[in-house]
């Protein structure tokens, strides 16, 4: 049962209400809060003028903590918003809890009170592409769709002009769903692979936050899961509703992909080679989409989005061509699963720049299949010597020795994979790794490869 929003209202009126983190995304937050009459705490480890200017519109309506021991203030709130890629068992956060603060988070509170129905996706790979997926599905079939979580507008700022006959598509991190006690009403699942292991103590911690998008459903809720993956297949045994299953490699599921075609429930709906997107890890998003929202879209609305969607800036972009060489920009591959997942979509070999930020993740499944994907590579980042050494190992196992060239720069490593690239190559930023090193998110080192190659 949702919630009343007019008891958050009330819980929270008069309060000392904390917000840590000060993105852009926590400006409307704040804005929100004080609003319903809180007082409103900003905590950022960055000094002010690091800060989005956007904060200017609410200076004078907050006090903010900035600097270094930003977070010796946080006792003393009544109400503590934790940014997502905080871990809850960080000292201050815990004494702050002893001392009596709620520790919330944003997306908690919009699940807790939004009144539409709610589908949630989270995954490995696939979370952005199969939540844009299906808000276009919604939207043509008429639906008043709102999309959000990591990507769009935040939405706990809208929660209550959200009606109950509308929808919310929520792509979920697992640093959004470690610490949820509230689960969507639609979950899907598309795949789990070892990734930010930087932030997650283990395999296992990381396994445990994806569980909580489906750990806290209801009788009445769905759950959708991929079957070719081991450990999302498990998850289908913990679903307290209705569980449906779509696959690439097997034909018995309720949707799945078989000679170049997708199905739902046997009826086939749209060939690849007709999709503007290409491979089969977008066929399965698709198919985890189609299952979401089978009870309100109609087929062929189905079969006409799939024909219409251009995927997603970032993910598998196509830039432009120059001098015979296809530029694409697919720097949301911030894993070797993701990059291998995107380069094994293409139509011959790549030439990729690789590297980045150091997430802890194993770059042997990429560079042991590297062999079969990648035509020259160029390695640059955190990561550089890492990806080095792995290219060595693979090597050695599989005999076959891919060409890589290491550089200091990104924008050296743009220079170098235009000069290693030729009439009719591919080339294509998929970098294996999180962008933190140069970048402060994915869509700038996006933006970035972009711009460098409209110079060319």
């Amino acid at each position: 049962m949702k919630r009343n929003f007019e008891e958050f209202k009330e819980t929270i009126r008069g309060k000392k209400v904390g917000v840590v983190g000060l993105g852009v995304s926590n400006v409307p937050l704040m804005r929100f809060l004080v609003d319903l009459g809180a007082q409103v705490y900003g905590f950022d480890q960055r000094e002010k003028e690091a800060l989005s200017k956007e904060l200017d519109a609410v200076k004078d309506h907050v006090k903010l903590h900035l600097g270094e021991d930003y977070l010796a203030h946080l006792k003393g709130m009544d109400v503590i918003f934790k940014t997502p890629g905080m871990r809850a068992d960080l000292k201050e956060l815990v004494e702050a809890e002893q001392a009596g603060a709620r520790i919330t988070s944003e997306m908690q509170e919009f699940l807790t009170y939004c009144q539409g129905k709610t589908i949630g996706v989270t995954g490995s790979d696939g979370k952005t592409t199969t939540t844009s997926v299906i808000g276009a599905l919604l939207q043509e079939a008429g639906c008043h769709v709102y999309v959000g979580g990591n990507i769009g507008t935040p939405l706990f700022t809208k929660v209550e002009e959200i009606k109950e006959e509308d929808f919310a598509v929520l792509e979920l991190s697992s640093f959004q769903l470690m610490t949820m006690t509230v689960s969507p009403d639609i979950a899907v699942v598309t795949n789990l692979t070892p990734n930010h292991l930087d932030v997650h103590k283990n395999m296992v911690e990381y396994m445990e936050a994806k569980k909580n998008i489906l750990r806290f459903q209801g009788p009445s809720s769905l759950l959708v899961v991929n079957e070719d993956n081991e450990i999302t297949r498990g998850f289908g045994s913990l679903g307290k509703g209705k569980v449906e299953y779509f696959s690439s490699q097997k034909e018995m599921e309720d949707a799945h992909f078989q000679g170049g075609s997708l199905y739902l429930r046997y009826e086939r709906l749209v060939d690849l080679k007709e999709m503007k997107v290409k491979g089969v890890h977008n066929a399965e998003n698709f198919l985890a989409a189609f299952l979401a929202v089978e009870e309100f879209v109609p087929k062929k609305i189905m079969r006409d989005v799939a024909l219409k969607f251009s995927g997603v800036k970032h993910r598998c972009q196509f830039i432009r061509e120059v001098d015979g060489v296809a530029y694409y920009n697919d720097s949301i591959a911030s894993s070797p699963t993701r990059t291998l997942a995107s380069i094994s979509a293409m139509e011959k070999k790549v030439k990729v720049i690789l590297g980045g930020y150091d997430k802890h993740l194993d770059f042997m499944p990429l560079t042991l299949k590297a062999k079969d994907y990648i035509q020259e590579a160029v390695v640059v980042g955190a990561t550089k010597e890492k990806l080095l050494r792995a290219f060595e190992e693979a090597e050695k196992i599989t005999g076959v020795k891919v060409s890589v060239h290491a550089v200091d720069t990104f924008e050296e490593a743009v220079d170098k994979l235009r000069e290693i690239s030729h009439p009719g190559d591919v080339a294509i930023l998929s970098p294996a790794c999180a962008s933190f090193d140069f970048f402060k998110n994915f869509e700038a080192r996006g933006d970035r490869f972009v711009e460098l190659v409209k110079e060319f």
